[in-house]
């Protein structure tokens, strides 16, 4: 099974990179994360959290997502379990597996994915390993999924994204819907990670479907 890219920048919405990286990691599939040091300041104003990229372990993420959601994954998780499925990337790491393109991938998602990270990948900047791994997968065709959180957008914000599109990406707004009655928190960020798991392929029984029986 091909490994999926995760990065997690620094736009607001913390829980949204979180918890996907939580039900990827429970679906059996290897996970590469990278985050960058703006996330690591979201984590900490959203979610009390702190996170050294220089000393980063894994499994400091699963107790988290495990303690601040309440619906349990497909399969449960221990630490060294997570450890095994994870592996973690320094920002500033560019001997790293993924920014090559011959690291053959499912796919990679930038979850929740800063204004400052769509800039830099519509117009073909390479200042750290996420923008490099992201400049991969739009070169060798590879699925690239970017999950902004922003509003309002400017026409220069929109442009960015219409470039990505037209590229390859796949531009997934963290817009979350209501139509599957959320009931909590946790249900509408369910319901963007439900969406970037169905673009990967990914089982997930996060959300009841348009048109399932109640």
């Amino acid at each position: 099974m091909k490994p999926v890219v995760l990065a997690i920048t620094g736009a607001s919405g913390a829980a949204y990179g979180l918890r996907l990286l939580q039900v990827l990691a429970a679906s059996g599939r290897p996970v590469h994360l990278t985050i960058s040091p703006a996330a690591t300041e979201v984590f900490r104003a959203e979610l009390g959290i702190g996170v050294d990229l220089d000393a980063f372990q894994p499994r400091q993420l699963l107790a988290e997502a495990q303690s601040r959601f309440s619906k349990p994954t497909p399969q449960p998780m221990t630490a060294e379990a997570f450890d095994d499925a994870v592996t973690y990337h320094h920002f500033r790491d560019y001997a790293a597996g993924i920014a090559s393109g011959s690291f053959l991938t499912e796919g990679m998602v930038i979850c929740p994915c800063s204004m400052d990270t769509l800039a830099s990948l519509s117009h073909g900047m390479g200042s750290n390993l996420i923008h490099r791994a992201a400049a991969v997968h739009l070169k060798e065709r590879r699925k690239l999924i970017v999950v902004p959180r922003e509003t309002p957008l400017s026409a220069i914000q929109l442009g960015n994204m219409t470039r990505l599109a037209e590229a390859g990406a796949i531009v997934l707004p963290a817009m979350p819907g209501f139509y599957h009655g959320p009931a909590t928190i946790d249900d509408l960020i369910d319901f963007i990670v439900a969406r970037v798991c169905d673009q990967l392929g990914v089982e997930h029984g996060l959300m009841q479907r348009w048109g399932e029986s109640q």
